[in-house]
């Protein structure tokens, strides 16, 4: 009986594998990785991190020229920015924009605010909040 052969024919199969091209292939993978990771890294810590100041609409009430909104503003102490809000019809335009700075020291500002709207307002929206 004979045994058989381990090695594939030469020169049929391709090239055979050289030890350079799998440690630069490794090196390659390696480095993408952690280019793909710290750019992942930096985008959540972006995310957590990006704005100051956070605030939500409590409740609104609307009359024919303006809108008294209740704005509950979360930020740091010391922080300075500002929230935009606006207004929009029955039917969908919008009546009213504006912005409302804070400025004070306080971490957390509950303000009663007048939007003042074109027409009747059906609804009080926080658009966003933006620190200085």
């Amino acid at each position: 009986m004979s045994t058989a052969s381990t090695q594939l024919p030469e020169g049929r199969y391709g090239r055979s594998a050289d030890p350079r091209s799998d440690r630069k292939l490794k090196v390659t993978g390696i480095t993408l990785g952690v280019i793909l990771l710290a750019l992942i890294g930096w985008i959540g810590y972006d995310q957590v991190s990006g704005t100051g100041i956070s605030a939500q609409v409590i409740t609104f009430s609307a009359s024919e020229n303006e809108v008294e909104v209740h704005l509950e503003v979360h930020k740091d102490a010391g922080t300075h920015g500002y929230c935009t809000l606006r207004s929009q019809a029955a039917n969908g335009a919008e009546v009213g924009r504006a912005d409302f700075r804070f400025d004070q020291d306080a971490s957390r500002v509950d303000k009663v605010l007048t939007l003042r709207t074109t027409s009747k307002g059906t609804t009080a929206e926080l658009l966003g909040c933006h620190d200085d």
